[in-house]
């Protein structure tokens, strides 16, 4: 299975796996799954990293770097992703997860989350 992380899980996975939830932990050690990261993910990290937000602290080029070491595909942003967005019920307002979303949507693999918001999307989404 092809799994997309979203932001979250990146960050909690990249500090260790204690922070990741038991089931997302089994998919991402399972070697049949392809796990892959965003170009969002790092996109909302550097952003949010420099407005200081807690939640936050790391910096994107070391954990794309990491990321990348350890066997996870970058997933680069395309216009089809961009305008797949406008499909997508506004169910909330993060356009970071809107456009995870959209990525998993047109790609055709499985967003992992760990945001029961997220989940109420029509598509390829699975809560972790």
């Amino acid at each position: 299975m092809r799994l997309l992380l979203d932001t979250h899980l990146l960050l909690w996975a990249a500090e260790g796996m204690d922070r990741v939830p038991p089931g997302a932990r089994t998919l991402m050690a399972d070697p049949e799954n392809e796990l892959l990261f965003s170009a969002a993910s790092l996109w909302e990290i550097a952003i949010k990293s420099r407005l200081n937000r807690s939640d936050f602290q790391v910096d994107a080029r070391m954990l794309r770097r990491g990321l990348i070491d350890n066997g996870y595909r970058e997933m680069a942003i395309f216009s089809e992703h961009v305008v797949a967005i406008d499909s997508l019920p506004p169910i909330h307002k993060d356009p970071f997860d809107r456009l995870l979303i959209a990525q998993a949507t047109v790609e055709g693999i499985t967003l992992l989350t760990n945001d029961s918001m997220v989940t109420k999307y029509p598509g390829p989404v699975r809560l972790a």
